[in-house]
């Protein structure tokens, strides 16, 4: 079997809620997120999940990221991994899209990037590598991270360029599923939020 990487977002944030771009900061989940983590973890104990045993996981090491490993119930299977910390958002830290527009109307984070933060190729390495740690073996993976470092995964494990990533939007504890179709790397599943409804 081709090995798929499925990705978890970190639950909901008193950031992620008001729309703060929120990168290196290590804000706490809210407790609507902490219910959400303890929902996603109970849906991937049931078929057609049976609680992915053989399934190698990692997390990012920011709080929100663990918590909602652990409140999933993978937290003793899951190793921390700076590869999957959220973009370094610089001086765009904290601030809503909105708050950026109004000093740069046309920006784009997926075309112009940050300034003082991490590059769009530099987050580009980071999820070439996750990719190819998900490829390298027969086993299917899980990660716990967040929006725009998931998004980024999905546009890589495509061979698309990042930018393609402004068209595939993550909700606060989604599943998602990168897979493979007719061989070639497919999305098999994104942003599903059911085990929330």
């Amino acid at each position: 079997m081709a090995p798929r990487i499925l990705l978890a977002r970190h639950g909901q944030t008193e950031w992620s809620l008001s729309g703060k771009h929120t990168g290196r900061t290590d804000i706490p989940l809210l407790e609507e997120g902490r219910r959400g983590a303890k929902l996603l973890g109970e849906r991937l104990q049931h078929a057609p999940w049976a609680g992915l045993p053989g399934v190698e996981v990692r997390t990012s090491p920011l709080a929100r990221a663990k918590e909602t490993c652990e409140l999933a119930g993978f937290g003793a299977r899951a190793r921390d991994w700076d590869a999957l910390l959220e973009w370094d958002y610089g001086a765009y830290e904290g601030m809503t899209p909105a708050e950026i527009k109004a000093i740069r109307p046309d920006w784009l984070i997926w075309r112009d990037g940050v300034p003082e933060g991490e590059t769009l190729a530099g987050i580009a390495a980071r999820a070439d590598a996750v990719v190819e740690w998900a490829r390298s073996a027969d086993r299917d993976v899980l990660v716990f991270a967040h929006g725009h470092i998931l998004r980024t995964l999905g546009a890589r494990w495509l061979g698309l360029e990042v930018s393609f990533a402004a068209r595939i939007r993550l909700e606060p504890t989604s599943l998602s599923v990168l897979g493979w179709a007719y061989g070639e790397p497919a999305i098999e599943r994104w942003n599903d939020t059911g085990h929330l409804g």
